[in-house]
């Protein structure tokens, strides 16, 4: 009997990953944002306004980590359960969801700090 309870698929790891990197986005808005759009020749006195996603920067970083967790729990911790004929039953499939996963979080990690180093940028 085909066990339909628990997903196994390799598809339901990377959910995580990309709500991961999502909220990671929205943590670093307030800070990226303003430095995108002048990097692109946009400017004007409403790119000051942007900040105002500032104060919902620690729910997104929360958020963040959640979903870090969830994926590095997914690819590190929980038993794999494939059947023979699985995606994820070839030895390659989970090495490659872990550098994936680790190139993720590096990049997250990037855009979380950027206000403490992103300043650097800007002088």
């Amino acid at each position: 009997m085909p066990d339909s309870i628990t997903n196994t698929s390799p598809k339901a790891g990377k959910g995580s990953m990309i709500a991961a990197a999502l909220a990671a986005i929205g943590a670093s808005l307030c800070c990226v944002g303003p430095l995108v759009l002048v990097t692109l020749g946009i400017g004007g006195a409403w790119i000051g306004s942007l900040t105002a996603l500032e104060p919902y920067r620690p729910v997104f970083i929360g958020i963040t980590l959640v979903f870090l967790f969830l994926a590095f729990r997914k690819l590190y911790i929980v038993p794999r359960q494939c059947a023979p004929g699985d995606a994820c039953a070839v030895p390659g499939t989970l090495r490659n969801q872990r550098i994936i996963f680790w190139v993720v979080s590096i990049l997250v990690i990037a855009l979380l700090t950027f206000p403490y180093y992103g300043l650097v940028f800007l002088e």
